[in-house]
Order: C-alpha cells, then structure tokens, then sequence
C-alpha cells in the first residue's frame, strides 16, 4: 500500500498527453494548444474608426468643412481630408489619409447635407481613432503553447484567418460498472440487488472534463464476460472501471487485466474512502491506455476520481497535471480522529462573504463509502491526516472541494 503522494507521482512519470491533431476552430474549445499561436498580421489591419462620425485633421481650424464622401465598414476611402474638408466614417471604416480623428456625430451641427460646424474645443489627435496594430504586430505570439482554448481565444485565432488549429485531441474515456449486485437503472431490482450508480456519476463527472466517453454498461463476475468488456473497453485511451479490485473471492478485475496485458502501476493507496484503487497502462500497437480499477462503493468511486482520474485527464489533454482544489477552513464543531489513513470527509463549506477569516466547515453525518445520500449535501472533502487526535471546533482543516458540487 502507498500514499497518496506517491500515487499521484506515479500517475505523473507513467501519464504522457496524447499527439496533437488538427482541427477546425468549432471543435477546438477546451482543447490545448500543441503550439504557440504568432499573428502573420497587425490587429487592427489599418487604422479604424472607433465610432459613426467625421474623420478631420486636428490641425484644420476651418469654421466649416465639407463632406466629401462617406465610408462604411468594409468600405475602401477614395479621397484624402483635406484642409476645409471632412470624410464621414462608420464604426469599423478605415480612415483616410489626412485625418487623425473622428468627431461623433452627435458632436456635429450640420450646416448643410454637405456643410457641417463643430466645436474645436476637446477635440485630441487620435480620438475616435484605433491605430494599425494596437492589440498586436504581425510576428507577436499572441496565445501560449499548452492553453486550453476559450470562446474569446477560439475569435482571436478567427481574426487571423485561421480555419484550423493544432490542439492535443479529447481523450476517450471508457467506463464499466461490474458486479452481479448491479442492475441498470429502471429495471427491476431483485432481492440483493442495487442499482448501477457508478456508471452514470462517473459518466456525469466526465461531462466536464473535455472528453468523449463510451459506456460499457455492467460486467458480471465472470472471467469471460469480464475479459470481453475490459478487451473492449481497452480500445479507448482511458478505463475506467468500478468494482472487483479488493480482495474479495469475486474480485476478478485484477487478474483480467494482467492477462490482457495490462502492467500494475499500483495496487492500494493509504487514503479512506479509496483504499482498494488500483492503475495500470498497456501499451499495444504504439498506443497507450490508461487504467484505474475503481472501489465498487459509490464514495470511493467518487474520491478516487476527484484525487486521481481528474488530474489525469488534465495530463492527458495536454493541460498538466492539475494540482487539487484545497483550501483552508475552521471546523464549526470538534472532530475526534483515529485511523492510520488519511480520510476524505464529507463536508459543507459554509461560504460567508462576511467571514473575516477562513470559511466554517461543516462535517456531514456520513455512514461510510457506501453512503452516497451524503454526499448530496457535501460541497467539499476534509482531509484528515493518519494520526489519532482531537480537533477543537474552529481548528483548521484542509479541504478539497469538489467538481461534482453544488456550491451555494
């Protein structure tokens, strides 16, 4: 058995991220960037107007000036300002030679459809103006290799005229549920039997981690069926599987695995809940897969993924290995503690904007690893370190605060 600071080095030194493919900007968002983003243009092109009105020469002190044509965006001027004279401009229009501001329009008295007076007073060189390469050069990186993309990246790469980006690809991510107590939800439930509860909270975790998923469905424990669905489930780049790793009689998963080429990396971590956890890769073909053999209960399968799956994913999509969530709180009550692993609590972090110092933090009545009714109250885990102690109320404690929340 190993700490889980040893596991987590482990997943890092065994995790590679996935070779980069090219892909259009409309399936990019998420994704990492394999390489830096350099501009082969100025943004903006050209000099531009910033508003609708009169592109003028600052040093023109003419009472009056004529318009002599008018320029829309997308619009190309065809005259200089010349001295007595203005060019109307749309927002976006380039501006003509000759003008080194705009006066919006509502600053303006017209005199005539082609006459117009305005006040000299305020009016600046450059106002109403964005000059040619204010938000950058042709030649500047304009986006960091490794950043994942956002909605507001996905427009700048656009304004570059770039239809495609090279980006580390969404990792697929296949999930199985064994165990012959399990039954998929809305069938009917048999004496000692339970519904698949794993499958679709891991699938649901899943939805926010920028990949693709395959769901397996329900192993039995049986050898062949097991060794048919994890055979299949290998085909992706990660497996998640829920179940048959203790050691238990009908503990097949292990043993399925190593007959299917899958090298252990570690079997058992010192944590609670998620003690029985195991992870192994294959590597078959020139292509990697990833392995976690989850705890059958639901809590453990829930902590496992939050400690270990989640940061590897990140590694995987190219985005690191994403350091945990924690933060420091106070407990509101006193926590006696004796145990010889480190303990995930159940919690509520007590979110006060009025708190002077670190946030209060409510322990949950929690019945264990199988007790998943109280998680739904639960925005966060305490961390508990191995040791027997007491814990006066407003100690501090250390928390992880959990994706799969609800934070109000």
């Amino acid at each position: 058995m190993i700490s889980a600071e040893t596991a987590h080095e482990h997943i890092r030194q065994c995790v590679q991220a996935l070779p980069g493919v090219r892909v259009p900007l409309n399936n990019a968002l998420g994704l990492c960037l394999v390489n830096a983003i350099v501009s082969d243009v100025d943004s903006p092109p050209f000099d531009k107007a910033l508003l609708d009105g009169y592109a003028i020469s600052v040093k023109d002190k003419s009472p009056t000036l004529r318009i002599t044509e008018q320029v829309l965006a997308g619009g190309v001027p065809h005259h200089a300002v010349e001295p007595g004279t203005t060019i109307r401009v749309m927002t976006g229009a380039p501006i003509p030679d000759g003008a080194d501001a705009v006066i919006k329009h509502e600053d303006v008295h017209q005199l005539k459809e082609s006459l117009i007076q305005f006040p000299t007073k305020g009016v600046v060189e450059g106002g109403g103006i964005m000059s040619r390469g204010t938000s950058f050069h042709s030649g500047q990186e304009v986006l960091p290799a490794g950043k994942s993309l956002t909605t507001i990246d996905l427009a700048l790469i656009a304004e570059l005229g770039k239809a495609k980006v090279q980006v580390i690809p969404r990792p697929q991510v296949a999930v199985l549920a064994t165990g012959n107590e399990l039954v998929d939800v809305g069938r009917p439930v048999g004496p000692a039997q339970i519904c698949n509860s794993n499958g679709p909270m891991l699938l649901a975790l899943l939805e926010s981690q920028c990949v693709k998923t395959t769901d397996l469905g329900i192993g039995r424990d049986d050898p062949e069926m097991l060794h048919q669905l994890v055979q299949q489930g290998l085909k992706a780049d990660v497996l998640l599987i829920t179940g048959g790793v203790s050691a238990g009689v009908m503990d097949l998963v292990p043993g399925v695995l190593e007959k299917l080429g899958v090298e252990k990396v570690f079997h058992k971590v010192r944590i609670k809940p998620g003690k029985p956890l195991w992870f192994g890769k294959q590597e078959k073909d020139g292509k990697s897969t990833y392995v976690f053999g989850m705890p059958g209960n639901p809590v453990s399968t829930l902590v496992s993924f939050e400690l270990f799956v989640k940061p590897m994913l990140g590694m995987l999509g190219g985005r690191g290995y994403s350091t945990l969530s924690t933060m420091t709180g106070r407990l509101t009550d006193a926590k006696q503690y004796r145990g010889n692993r480190t303990t995930y609590f159940p919690c509520r972090i007590l979110y006060d904007a009025h708190a002077r110092d670190k946030m209060p933090v409510e322990l949950l009545p929690w019945g264990g690893s199988a007790d998943l009714a109280a998680m739904t109250r639960a925005n966060a885990l305490a961390i508990f370190p191995a040791g027997d102690y007491e814990l006066p109320a407003g100690s501090e404690v250390e928390v992880l605060t959990l994706s799969s929340s609800n934070v109000i």
